[in-house]
Order: C-alpha cells, then sequence, then structure tokens
C-alpha cells in the first residue's frame, strides 16, 4: 500500500459543482497512477484513492449520461 502526503495538493472542484451545498467532489492531480477523491464541502474529511484507469472510466460514463 503507497503513503501519500496530500498536504499541499491542489485541489480541484467538479465542474458540476453547484456552489449552492450540492454533492460535490473535488480531485487532486499529480499522483502517479492514483486519483485522490474527496467531498468539496468537508476539506477535511477523509479521501477516497481511486485508480488511475478506473476514474478514467468513471468519467467517460458520466460524461455519455
Amino acid at each position: 500500500m503507497h503513503s501519500y502526503d496530500l498536504s499541499n495538493a491542489r485541489w480541484r472542484k467538479s465542474s458540476y459543482s453547484n456552489g449552492d451545498g450540492g454533492n460535490c467532489i473535488e480531485v487532486a492531480d499529480g499522483v502517479p497512477g492514483t486519483v485522490p477523491v474527496r467531498d468539496s464541502k468537508l476539506a477535511d474529511s477523509p479521501m477516497v484513492l481511486v485508480g488511475a484507469a478506473a476514474w478514467g472510466m468513471f468519467i467517460r460514463h458520466h460524461r455519455r449520461h
């Protein structure tokens, strides 16, 4: 299992975020092979580390729907 220091990560909010307390996520770039994901409303909440290939499939699926 890898350990990543994300204390200086640059998080970016989903383009679907409505800024009104909706269900939103943020992702951080720059972690090889992994996409850190967290709740944009709770920056100190636990994050989920998703494999880059799985994240790509997730994004492609949701762009089609």
